[in-house]
């Protein structure tokens, strides 16, 4: 029971963070340049961390939320606004 309701917090934890990413992304870019690879890597990505918590039980919630926070961290780092961002800051 412990393992199984850990992995729903984790995976409702993957869920929020991927709305909260693709939010932030619409409204930044628009529907038109929507970044819908970095959507798709961070889905494959949650769907891959949900399984290893799943798989390996001694795995902390804690550290696979944090691993995941930094996960979506970097995707959105690599997304066209941010570059654009850092463009401008370095010019």
């Amino acid at each position: 029971m412990k393992k199984t309701l850990s992995t729903i917090i984790v995976a409702g934890f993957v869920v929020l963070m991927t709305a909260t990413f693709s939010f932030a992304e619409y409204n930044a870019t628009g529907a038109g340049s929507f970044p819908f690879f970095q959507l798709g890597c961070l889905v494959v990505g949650g769907l891959i961390i949900i399984s290893l918590k799943y798989k390996f039980e001694k795995m902390y919630m804690g550290e696979v939320v944090g691993a995941f926070a930094l996960y979506t961290l970097m995707i959105a780092l690599f997304t066209a606004p941010v570059i654009e961002a850092v463009k401008t800051l370095v010019s």
